[in-house]
């Protein structure tokens, strides 16, 4: 009988959420969708040294956002919980004891000078990667060097301690990956890592071993900076006779700099001029922020659409997918071994693609919500149309309303560059025409009307329009260039448009 799918997502509460670790609850996500199953979320704040108040609702507030929350989370519990590894504190020594017990752990005493100064004598006689392993371990003070009695009275006193698991001095590890094939490791090459430190926190290697067991986690989906613990995870559910049990492992490429030299990171970002996290985030201890995608105006949608495209394809040229589309084409078997570069201009790409494919309703409240910000109330008509007049133009919603507020907010200056360049006796001619033709018009006043007026009073100057019209926009909108002009106009009715021909021949009359 096969067992139910489920997979979890294991951020740290350290800081903002990266990108490579939403791609990394992306993938979890698809894999249990397009197989029925379920998308946990675990906390792993066994290193409280490093906990950041802020970052667990940062990571729950994200996902939302993306419309991938979890199945079970601390927030959404289940039959698994607790969800936070700091609540399931009292079973790991258990499970590190019984490692101990079975031989494949041991204590060790040893303080952090002596450690130094292991570490110094191995660079000394020039080992390339000092290690306390099956070697430098009968060297140590540990379990395995003291006698029973000795260990026994250290424990007694309350002496500090970490227990660390006995990698075999001589086996091959193999581990099947999901997306890179057999993986095989010498166990030579693999230290004794800690299982339990000596505040009797767990590690990573111990907790999320123990938990994913206790979880039933049948896929580990991570990123590729754990491909070299893996080992020592297989051999840990060797140790605990949960070999049966073990989950599926793959390892998600890295994401890189734009470059392609390197792990991208927060510094790419901030030097490049783009987010590398879903949200805006502060830190209200030491005041670091970082900009997100969803203030930088990327749709939710169109994140994710380009988020699934870093590191996986769908094996055809399709580039457009909707979330459910994504769980329908979604394998792990499409995701690429090698790193891939980040591209900020695509992203944007996708952006743009989903902006326009929305509807001027759908984003009018962006428009709104931006007019309110400079004082400007405007209704669901008028943002409407703004929204028509500019979303072809605009990669965020953000610039709808920057890039066409001049419809709304008459300009009080001109820009002098076009002014010097355009505005001349002609242009005052056949505005002065088109502004007394306008005062008198009281019929339908569309884009159609407006150019059929505007080109009919040019023609009765005996004026080429196309001399002019540069000029014309300048007299409405303050500036040389922008949206279809005729479609301004219609926005904006005759009588608005002939009050603002008159200020502008008043005003810049003057100025020239």
């Amino acid at each position: 009988m096969s067992r139910e799918v489920r997979v979890r997502f294991a951020p740290s509460p350290t800081g903002p959420l990266h990108i490579g670790g939403v791609r990394t609850a992306l993938y979890n996500y698809l894999f249990a969708r397009k197989r029925g199953g379920k998308f946990l979320l675990r906390i792993e704040d066994t290193d409280q040294t490093r906990f950041v108040p802020g970052a667990e609702a940062y990571i729950q507030e994200s996902l939302e956002w993306l419309g991938i929350s979890p199945d079970e989370s601390p927030w959404n519990p289940g039959d698994s919980a607790p969800y936070r590894q700091s609540e399931r504190k009292p079973s790991y020594m258990q499970y590190a004891l019984d490692l101990v017990e079975a031989g494949h752990a041991y204590y060790a005493f040893d303080t952090s000078e002596e450690l130094e100064a292991m570490r110094e004598r191995l660079t000394a006689a020039r080992v390339v990667q000092p290690q306390y392993n099956s070697i430098t371990r009968t060297q140590m003070k540990n379990s395995l060097t003291l006698p029973d009695e000795e260990v026994k009275a250290r424990l007694a006193s309350g002496e500090p301690y970490v227990i660390r698991v006995k990698i075999p001095r001589k086996e091959e590890v193999r581990l099947n990956d999901m997306i890179r094939g057999w993986v095989m490791v010498q166990s030579a090459t693999l230290d004794d890592k800690v299982l339990m430190k000596s505040d009797g926190m767990p590690t990573y290697h111990l907790a999320n071993i123990v938990d994913d067991h206790l979880m039933n986690i049948t896929h580990v989906i991570r990123g590729e900076e754990w491909l070299p613990s893996a080992p020592l995870h297989v051999l840990l559910y060797k140790f605990f006779g949960w070999e049966d049990t073990m989950p599926e492992f793959a390892h998600l490429p890295l994401l890189l700099k734009p470059d392609g030299n390197g792990k991208l990171s927060k510094r790419d970002g901030d030097k490049l001029g783009f987010p590398v996290f879903p949200l805006n985030w502060e830190n209200k201890l030491d005041g670091e922020t970082a900009s997100g995608f969803r203030e930088s105006g990327y749709l939710p949608d169109a994140f994710l659409n380009f988020l699934a495209f870093l590191g996986w394809n769908p094996g055809d040229d399709r580039e457009i997918f909707s979330l459910e589309e994504l769980i329908e084409a979604f394998s792990v078997e499409r995701i690429g071994k090698s790193g891939t570069k980040f591209d900020i201009a695509k992203a944007k790409w996708f952006n743009e693609q989903y902006l326009r494919a929305k509807s001027n309703a759908e984003l009018a409240p962006h428009v709104i919500a931006d007019a309110s910000k400079e004082g400007e109330i405007i209704l669901q008509d008028t943002a409407e149309a703004l929204v028509a007049l500019m979303k072809e133009r605009v990669t965020f919603p953000s610039e709808i309303w920057q890039g066409s507020k001049f419809v709304v907010i008459a300009p009080t200056e001109f820009d002098q560059d076009v002014a010097g360049k355009r505005w001349n006796a002609d242009a005052v001619t056949v505005l002065t025409a088109y502004a007394e033709t306008l005062e008198g018009f009281s019929g339908t006043y569309d884009a159609e009307t407006a150019k059929a007026m505007l080109g009919e009073t040019a023609e009765a100057k005996e004026i080429k329009l196309g001399k002019v019209m540069q000029a014309v926009r300048l007299a409405v909108t303050g500036v040389g260039a922008g949206p279809d002009l005729m479609e301004i106009f219609a926005i904006l009715g005759p009588e608005e448009v002939a009050k603002r021909i008159r200020f502008s021949l008043a005003t810049l009359d003057v100025i020239s």
